[in-house]
């Protein structure tokens, strides 16, 4: 996006250039792998031992997903992914950060050196500025529905990565109603909402009498989406038990349900979804790497909303379309200054929190303060010196941890196993934050 461009497309009725990212190589200077060059061909490029990785390494001291090197607007932007050695940058050791040309990067025992490309790669953008209910005009959401298009016109393996909110389940659903297998059913499972005994049970279905309790026959959601979709939402959390058991579905295409011994075949296309990135729960033994390529065939990243903010006319504008608003109203909530104000807040919990928010304007009819936005920076809370140490101490954690607990709880719509996961806090500490909240309310 930093580079300039050599080729026109049509968006709406606009015609845009279209964008190209730095070229970028690497050449390995020390190690098993010495005189290995590799040089991008798009944005991205993630450097381990696992062959899913774009650049292969044998080094031993390297991780299975030791980072991430990523073309930006603002140069090639590297990301540790939670090696076990980490990385140095010309001696340095950088979680994350970005690279010049001519840098040394120390991976384990593998030296690289990294260099900027004379020639750009061509961004592939989407001709369209949306794709189902999701929609943008901005590089990156174009870049997406690219992505999108490529995926309904295959039967493919998605991988769905982004942010609480930014709508990956609509995503995945627009993919199925675009695709070959439109006209047959579209089901989901929250991996995140089932304990592992349930889940097993949700997704392969299970025999009667194959344990305490199954009076009757069950059909698996495998089973029951013949010919259709099979979208499982937050995949990262699926049990480690049940992944081999998923791994098998995806390779050869049968299941076999709890308490029975023969397979059976089935006929399903699967999309997936997570808040997480997989390759830092790959190199920490919490999801497997055999089911990590199964499931990103094709990676589509989903843009947190503050990454293009550029698109808040057009995605407000949608949003009060499907809530019917008044034409008052829409040209109140639509002003310039409506949509500067709201470009400026950080939206932690993206679209959904948007949407949430202008619903509470539409029911007060105003412009209401937006109550889950973090305070001002110049905002203090007023100190009572009066109180010893301990006690002020007491109250500032339990006023910040009730605030906390509601803004959590608003923005993932008061939906408990989502709001634990995305704050990497233990599902029953948080039932006992709210709990406390609520004596102390």
């Amino acid at each position: 996006m930093a580079d300039t461009l050599n080729k026109t497309q049509p968006v709406g009725s606009r015609t845009q250039l279209s964008p190209a990212v730095r070229r970028f190589r690497l050449v390995v200077l020390e190690g098993p792998d010495t005189g290995t060059a590799w040089e991008s061909t798009d944005e991205r490029c993630s450097i381990g031992q696992e062959r899913g990785n774009e650049l292969v390494l044998t080094d031993t001291t390297v991780s299975r997903f030791h980072c991430e090197l990523e073309a930006t607007d603002h140069g090639v932007r590297l990301k540790d992914l939670g090696s076990l050695n980490g990385v140095l940058v010309d001696g340095v050791h950088v979680l994350e950060g970005y690279l010049k040309s001519g840098s040394t990067l120390r991976l384990g025992r593998t030296v690289l050196r990294f260099d900027f490309a004379h020639e750009p790669n061509p961004l592939k953008l989407s001709a369209h500025d949306r794709f189902g209910r999701l929609q943008g005009t901005s590089v990156g959401m174009r870049a997406t529905f690219h992505l999108m298009e490529r995926a309904a016109a295959s039967d493919v393996t998605v991988l769905f990565e982004g942010e609480t909110g930014t709508g990956k389940s609509q995503a995945a659903r627009a993919i199925h109603q675009a695709s070959a297998r439109k006209d047959g059913p579209f089901l989901t499972l929250d991996c995140g909402a089932l304990p592992a005994a349930l889940m097993e049970s949700e997704l392969f279905g299970h025999e009667r009498g194959a344990f305490t309790g199954a009076d009757l026959r069950r059909v698996g959601i495998f089973e029951e989406a013949k010919g259709g979709t099979v979208f499982l939402d937050e995949i990262g959390e699926l049990p480690l038990e049940l992944q081999p058991k998923l791994l098998h579905v995806l390779e050869n295409r049968e299941v076999r349900r709890v308490g029975a011994n023969a397979f059976l075949p089935v006929d399903v296309r699967l999309v997936a979804a997570t808040h997480r990135d997989l390759r830092l729960e790959v190199n920490a033994g919490r999801f497997r790497a055999d089911l990590f390529y199964r499931l990103a065939v094709l990676r589509v990243p989903l843009l947190p909303l503050r990454q293009h903010v550029e698109d808040l006319p057009a995605i407000v504008n949608e949003l009060l379309n499907a809530m019917g608003v008044s034409p008052e109203l829409r040209a109140r909530f639509t002003e310039p200054a409506f949509l500067t104000r709201l470009g400026q807040l950080a939206w932690p919990g993206n679209v959904r929190e948007l949407r949430n928010y202008l619903e509470r304007c539409v029911v007060f009819e105003e412009v209401v303060a937006p109550t889950d936005q973090p305070a001002a920076s110049n905002t203090r809370v007023p100190i009572d010196v009066s109180l010893p140490w301990a006690e002020a101490r007491k109250r500032a954690i339990d006023t910040f941890e009730r605030d906390y607990t509601a803004a959590l709880l608003a923005a993932h719509d008061g939906n408990v196993t989502r709001a634990s996961s995305a704050a990497e806090m233990d599902r029953a500490y948080l039932h006992r934050l709210m709990r406390r909240s609520r004596s102390e309310g």
